[in-house]
């Protein structure tokens, strides 16, 4: 008898408050320490408005959403055994990861970065994204090139 289907453990994210975009309540989700809502949606959104102020453009979204494309990864590689060796093998990379990639990566590269507040780390981390430069945007490059490197091992991801 075959089992039974089990329902998708993942809960509908509502968009936030100011722009309506599920992304950047996901950003402050991501942002968030100790379940302290407000003080994280205060530094994403100061953050937005900063980096917008910085870069003379008039919509933050617009901002945040290039720096995220700029951060999107498109190919990642994964661990995997084969005949003894492990292999890097390289695997796109599509949808939901894609998205909990971007987010990470600028989360921690946020937060790598010392001697200023959260607002001025974030504004500095989404100008450089933008600009296509910065350590999230590194942090994919180098994702990219190891996939890159681990071509020839993308047969064995067929398996």
């Amino acid at each position: 008898m075959p089992r039974k289907k089990t329902k998708s453990l993942v809960r509908p994210i509502q968009p936030d408050r100011m722009y309506g975009s599920v992304q950047v309540q996901r950003l402050i989700n991501r942002v968030m320490k100790d379940g302290k809502k407000q003080i994280a949606e205060r530094i994403v959104y100061d953050g937005m408005e900063k980096a917008a102020q910085k870069l003379k453009v008039d919509n933050p979204l617009e901002v945040f959403e290039q720096a995220f494309k700029n951060i999107q990864p498109h190919v990642e590689t994964r661990s995997r055994r084969v005949g003894g060796a492990n292999y890097q093998i390289p695997f796109e990379v599509k949808g939901q990861r894609q998205n909990h990639l971007t987010t990470m990566w600028l989360v921690q590269s946020c937060r790598a970065r010392k001697g200023m507040s959260m607002v001025d780390r974030l504004a500095a981390e989404l100008q450089d994204a933008y600009n296509g430069q910065g350590a999230a945007v590194k942090k994919r490059e180098d994702t990219q090139k190891m996939a890159e490197a681990n071509r020839a091992f993308a047969h064995f991801a067929r398996n």
